[in-house]
């Protein structure tokens, strides 16, 4: 009888080992996928964030003020000139050729930006949405403003 029960135990040896690693790939696929889902929406708000910053200090800033984008870049430093766009408008006309007297507002937005996973063995991608923020022109003069130094 005690042989027999030594031999069910031995055959038995490996499903604990077995059991955690199928609850362990669950799990730390459940809890890898929330931080990324975290960090997701962390960029996101850092991309909304920078357009408002942005177009805030293209209002206040002298036109094509190169502060403006490496300000942006603070808040979310893997932005490129790429994804930034400025644009200076003056309704009726959207065809950004306004001057610092003529220009009516100040559009500032984010695009072709991804964020990229840290996801082991699994490089993700994921696109971000367009952001924009347009504010009426202030100032654009960057002339002892202490916003723009």
């Amino acid at each position: 009888m005690k042989t027999r029960v030594l031999r069910a135990a031995n055959q038995q040896s490996g499903v604990a080992a077995v059991e955690f690693a199928i609850v362990a790939l669950v799990f730390f696929t459940l809890l890898i996928g929330i931080m990324e889902m975290g960090r997701l929406l962390w960029t996101w708000n850092a991309a909304v964030e920078a357009t408002r910053l942005g177009a805030r200090l293209a209002i206040v800033c002298s036109m094509g003020d190169g502060d403006i984008t490496s300000r942006m870049r603070g808040m979310l430093p893997s932005l490129t000139d790429a994804n930034i766009d400025i644009d200076y408008l003056n309704p009726p006309f959207e065809d950004n050729t306004c001057t610092v007297d003529s220009c009516k507002a100040v559009r500032v937005s984010l695009t072709g930006y991804t964020h990229v996973t840290v996801i082991p063995l699994v490089p993700l991608s994921l696109p971000i949405p367009q952001f924009q923020t347009t504010l009426p022109r202030e100032g654009m003069n960057s002339t002892g403003n202490p916003v723009c130094s």
